[in-house]
């Protein structure tokens, strides 16, 4: 399932989370500016390697151009590739949103950030000896679905879902997209072996449990949690 928008109106303008989809965007243009080598050195100096963060490992004089634990910031801002980035921005477009709504730009900011250390340390934690640089934005992100999964579980979301040859647009409660997602985590993470293929599925676990555990604390607090649905139907298809 690929969600394409939800029905969560905002009161405000949802500055800090074009900001940082601008970041994020700059940051891998300027990677790419590199070229292949380049750009391969310019995330090992600023991604964050486990076993250089707990101290197991030391990077060369030529990498090492930041203290380790800086790469839990840097990190964040990294990408793989095109589809890595594209698939970040577009969760944190539909769901960054309506949890920067409901939290303030300064709480949500702190908020993103806390995430994407707390899914870091995770995958630090599953991966401790490993030595290849865990990058992206997608820990954070993660924190915001598990905080948008407390908030507004019966919000709409346009879901694009793939069948054979055919395509559907069906609109789907928010509490089962975010929740089938993050059981698609446990279940990877749990079935995946080393790196699991690239993909830091730990990190997403870790970051989602965090959004959850911290939303109580960030949200202003005249949002409730579990805010009642829209009026929008429950279910539209199409083909």
């Amino acid at each position: 399932m690929i969600p394409l928008h939800d029905d969560n109106p905002t009161r405000t303008k949802p500055v800090l989370t074009v900001l940082l989809i601008a970041a994020n965007a700059l940051v891998f243009l300027y990677q790419l500016s590199l070229g292949a080598r380049g750009g391969e050195t310019f995330v090992y100096q600023f991604g964050a390697i486990p076993a250089v963060i707990v101290g197991m490992r030391s990077l060369p004089a030529a990498l090492a151009t930041i203290p380790p634990a800086f790469s839990l910031l840097t990190s964040m801002f990294l990408h793989g590739g095109f589809m890595h980035l594209i698939g970040n921005m577009l969760y944190l477009w539909i769901f960054g949103n309506n949890i920067e709504d409901a939290m303030g730009r300064v709480r949500f900011l702190v908020f993103y950030l806390l995430c994407g250390f707390a899914a870091t340390f995770v995958h630090i934690l599953m991966n401790t000896a490993s030595e290849i640089p865990a990058i992206g934005a997608s820990g954070a992100i993660s924190g915001v679905l598990g905080a948008y999964l407390l908030l507004y579980p019966r919000a709409q979301v346009l879901t694009l879902i793939p069948i054979f040859y055919f395509i559907r647009l069906m609109y789907i409660p928010a509490g089962i997209v975010l929740g089938l997602w993050f059981v698609f985590q446990l279940v990877s993470g749990g079935l995946a072996s080393g790196e699991g293929g690239g993909v830091a599925w730990w990190a997403h676990v870790g970051g989602f449990v965090a959004g959850m555990a911290l939303v109580a604390l960030f949200k202003k607090r005249d949002v409730r949690m579990f805010n009642p649905p829209s009026p929008h139907p429950r279910f539209v298809d199409r083909w």
